[in-house]
């Protein structure tokens, strides 16, 4: 999420358009998802109007109204879950508040993000991989932009030291290098972006480990925080357009 944080921190304010947009989250597994969304609380008071979790059978799909200056938001699935206690747990993608998020997911997940009518011109929807991989997912669009997107499960082929597995042994998710602390230092990190590694110029994808199996994976997704200064372009689109979206997971 940093890299998307480095991104709307670029931009003071937000221009206010008046109507919300409709999202559309889509549940294409063959198996529960557990959606989850989150507003970072120092982004502004928008949310959307749908609960902040929720229990998305196989093939289900929910519609919703999100304002126009929704920023640093996220939207994922959480896998694997247990809320028959008080709080519950997941397997994959867990976060405070139980079914009812209250706060960011842990790794590994893969994450739909979005910012809204940034500058009043701009809408910012990526699919981040910064904090791993845990199932398939696409952002696609009413307005004929680019599509981010990781359409390939990276579970089966996810390298060892990265690797997350349930109770039976099943690979459910798959760490990226920061996440799974490869180099033992997140506070001064080349795989994070942090401490002396913390600009475009001190950490290159080059010094990301397991960077390529990643993004030759999934080249609309980010795959780690300055991957938007590289090879690959931001991918947007115009908030004059009014786009809707559409996150489906596993497809």
């Amino acid at each position: 999420m940093k890299g998307f944080n480095v991104l709307v921190s670029l931009v003071a304010a937000s221009t206010l358009v008046s109507a919300a947009r409709t999202f559309t989250v889509k549940n294409s597994c063959s198996y529960t998802v557990w959606p989850a969304i989150f507003t970072d609380p120092a982004a502004g008071s928008a949310t959307p109007n749908q609960p902040t979790g929720w229990v998305a059978p196989a093939g289900s799909s929910v519609s919703f109204q999100v304002p126009d200056n929704w920023t640093s938001g996220r939207i994922w699935a959480r896998t694997g879950c247990n809320f028959s206690s008080t709080s519950g747990s997941c397997a994959t993608g867990n976060c405070n508040g139980g079914l009812l998020c209250t706060g960011a997911p842990a790794p590994p997940v893969s994450v739909a993000e979005f910012a809204l009518s940034v500058g009043g011109r701009t809408d910012f929807p990526d699919v981040s991989l910064i904090e791993g991989f845990n199932v398939p997912i696409t952002i696609s669009n009413t307005a004929g932009c680019n599509v981010p997107a990781c359409k390939v499960d990276l579970n089966p082929t996810c390298p060892s030291m990265l690797k997350v597995v349930d109770s039976t042994g099943k690979t459910v998710g798959c760490n990226s290098a920061c996440s799974a602390n490869l180099d033992g230092n997140p506070a001064n990190s080349p795989n994070c972006c942090t401490g002396n590694f913390g600009l475009p110029s001190t950490c290159p994808s080059s010094g990301v480990a397991f960077y390529s199996f990643f993004k030759n994976a999934c080249p609309n997704a980010y795959a780690y925080t300055y991957d938007e200064s590289g090879a690959t372009p931001i991918l947007t689109c115009s908030s004059s357009l009014h786009a809707d979206y559409t996150v489906t997971f596993c497809g």
